[in-house]
């Protein structure tokens, strides 16, 4: 089989450390599974040992790779093996795990193998499945966002210069990655100001008729007026690109050369112009902090270790220039080492983002030959994987090493706080420990139209953003603008669900699905709501408290109702009151904003959007013959047919559909 491109490598501590390792012991055949006579060996470490023993006798005597799977379908883990078989066996030993394994092993009562042809297959396929099924004994790279780049379109005879993200489906140059978007915005706003390229939208700049701001404040050379030719525009595009592409010094000589002639032909305002040119680009590169001088392209990649955390920074380097930095808080299991933890890492994040031609690490990874084989392949053409150990590759990972350390010690503080603020809340509440999970929810709607139920969740780490949720009010028998009853809807589906869901034999680290404590932004009446509707869930454990605003709306005097106490506030300065506020305020703001979304899309709806079948192509098509909406409800059925792009059968569906509006 051909797996998808990318994976990663997060091999048990004990599996006598990596494939070489592995391939060096008996064939299984001739290795007897250990003796049974283990006495103080868990009853469940030995069923699980059992289990990994049957499916051990079918496992592929070659490259592949393994899934470890609970009893309720769960994903526990998945790995790679130059010989699977061999592999599978080191799980059979009843004595010797650490915990981690020991507790995978308990969990196990199924595996799956698939057979591949080659190790770098295995890699790849390993990444791909570790980022799909997420298992919880994997390291998992909890950042999977992609990185914005700044193109140099080639499809028009003025080409623009942009941010962009995602699929590289517009033609042109496509320079990056930067770590971030401000940090590609402050490039874009500096390369503006040095090559005078437009930004505009095609659109824009076919309808201009005298040049814009943009012009004004030379940020741009106007070719949309015929400010500059575009022979000219297009020796500015080709500065650009040589900038990008790492010729920064010859451009500025360049530039310096064309400033001094100005100068000495008596052209002071052309000089000027050229002089500000080069102090856009002085400001490019004295903003990206530590460029190198002899290395042009690599990814560096650092790890730190502390309280059981770890932190991965990556920098990138193009064009010997740095394009930012982005820090990593993959979830890894606190017993293993740096080295097994970058390992893991790094397929995941290839299997998204395409690589440099270097990629230099802080600590050497035991898959690093493999992990060359995969990329290279990948990018065609050759990539080395390697950690330096002096020269400027090296000072590159320490500065990044230095930043890793800085990161982890932030992330560290931030989450001692975070748990004080949740501790001095399961105070407040009586709960008998500090919650793990917060839901606060709130609602929004305007005249009780676009009606939206929103959930913000809170924990150890801060806001966990991927677990908030949006509920569209879907029941008819609501009153428009009944709180309550929306309230009753929102929290009936949530806990129904949850009291649906099998209960899992998670990992006691992992972050919980069920909440320990229920905030509600309202008062009496929606915390009676929220009490009957739990306990009508059947879902236990769960405390209940609501906010209800102060007189006259004032942060600082709310009033609090929670289960079994008299209405109560807190004093004005407590920490813990105003991190309720905090997390009231930010389910109102996700509430706020997720109704504005779905009332501008309400009100930029199009009738055309309704006939089914109608899709972009022909909405445009329609939209451009007959100029709006109404146009079109108003067309005869012969002027439809005759509509470039429309053909009998979708003209008459057009046609028959406003007609039985009529």
């Amino acid at each position: 089989m051909t797996p998808p491109p990318t994976a990663p490598r997060d091999l048990p501590p004990e599996e006598d450390e990596g494939l070489d390792a592995a391939d060096s012991s008996p064939e299984p055949d001739d290795a007897p599974a250990p003796e049974d006579d283990a006495p103080q060996t868990p009853e469940s470490v030995k069923r699980g040992v059992a289990v990994i023993k049957k499916y051990w006798k079918h496992a592929p005597n070659g490259p592949g790779v393994y899934r470890m799977i609970a009893e309720n379908g769960e994903v526990l883990y998945v790995g790679k093996a130059k010989n699977v078989r061999k592999r599978v066996a080191s799980y059979t030993r009843l004595a010797g795990h650490v915990n981690r394994i020991a507790r995978m092993i308990s969990a196990t009562v199924s595996m799956v193998f698939i057979s591949v042809e080659t190790e770098t297959e295995a890699l790849l396929l390993e990444a791909n499945l570790i980022k799909q099924m997420k298992p919880r004994f994997n390291v998992l790279m909890r950042d999977d966002k992609s990185f914005p780049y700044i193109l140099i379109a080639r499809d028009h005879a003025a080409p623009q210069i942009a941010k962009h993200r995602g699929a590289r489906v517009r033609k042109g140059d496509y320079f990056g990655p930067f770590a971030s978007v401000w940090a590609v915005n402050r490039a874009l706003n500096a390369l503006e100001r040095a090559f005078l390229l437009r930004s505009c939208a095609q659109s824009f700049y076919d309808n201009r008729t005298r040049p814009c701001l943009l012009y004004q404040i030379k940020r741009c050379a106007g070719p949309c007026t015929g400010e500059i030719s575009i022979d000219d525009y297009a020796v500015l595009v080709q500065e650009a690109r040589d900038f990008l592409s790492g010729k920064s010094r010859s451009v500025r000589e360049q530039l310096a050369h064309e400033m001094t002639e100005a100068a000495e032909k008596l052209e002071f305002e052309r000089a000027a112009r050229l002089r500000d040119r080069i102090s856009a680009l002085s400001a490019i590169q004295g903003a990206q902090g530590v460029n190198p001088r002899t290395v042009e392209e690599a990814d560096v990649f650092a790890i730190a270790k502390d309280a059981g955390r770890f932190c991965i920074e990556a920098f990138f380097f193009r064009a010997y220039q740095n394009w930012g930095n982005r820090s990593y808080f993959p979830r890894a299991d606190a017993s293993l080492s740096e080295s097994e933890v970058l390992d893991s890492f790094l397929a995941q994040f290839y299997d998204e983002h395409p690589s440099a031609r270097c990629v230099l690490l802080s600590h050497p990874i035991e898959d690093s030959a493999l992990l060359e084989d995969a990329l290279s392949a990948k990018l065609r053409r050759s990539v080395d994987v390697i950690a330096p150990q002096r020269g400027e590759k090296r000072e590159l990972v320490e500065h990044a090493l230095n930043n890793a350390r800085q990161a982890l010690g932030r992330k560290l503080a931030e989450d001692a706080s975070q748990l004080r603020l949740l501790a001095a809340l399961g105070e407040v509440f009586g709960l008998p420990a500090a919650p793990r999970r917060v839901e606060v929810y709130d609602n929004s709607h305007t005249g009780g139209s676009q009606a939206i139920g929103a959930m913000v969740v809170a924990g150890p780490s801060g806001f966990m953003k991927a677990h908030y949720r949006t509920f569209n009010i879907k029941s008819t028998d609501i009153t428009p603008g009944d709180d309550y009853g929306m309230m009753r809807e929102v929290l009936t589906r949530r806990f129904a669900r949850l009291a649906k869901d099998v209960e899992k034999d998670t990992d006691p680290e992992a972050f919980p699905a069920k909440p320990d404590l229920v905030l509600i932004d309202g008062g009496r009446g929606q915390f009676d709501v929220a009490r009957e509707v739990l306990r009508e869930s059947g879902v236990e454990g769960v405390a209940l408290a609501s906010i209800a605003k102060g007189r006259d709306r004032d942060a600082g005097r709310e009033q609090f109702f929670a289960e079994g106490r008299e209405p109560f506030r807190l004093p004005p300065h407590d920490p813990a009151l105003y991190f309720v506020q905090r997390l009231r305020d930010e389910a109102h703001r996700f509430a706020i904003g997720t109704h504005r979304a779905r009332r501008k899309k309400e009100f930029t709806k199009n009738p055309l959007d309704e006939i089914q079948g109608i899709g972009p192509s022909r909405k445009r098509a329609l939209l451009l013959a007959f100029g709006s909406a109404k146009g079109v409800a108003r067309a005869a059925l012969s002027d439809l047919e005759k509509t470039p792009g429309i053909n009998k059968a979708t003209a008459r569906m057009v046609y028959d559909h406003f007609q039985r509006g009529d």
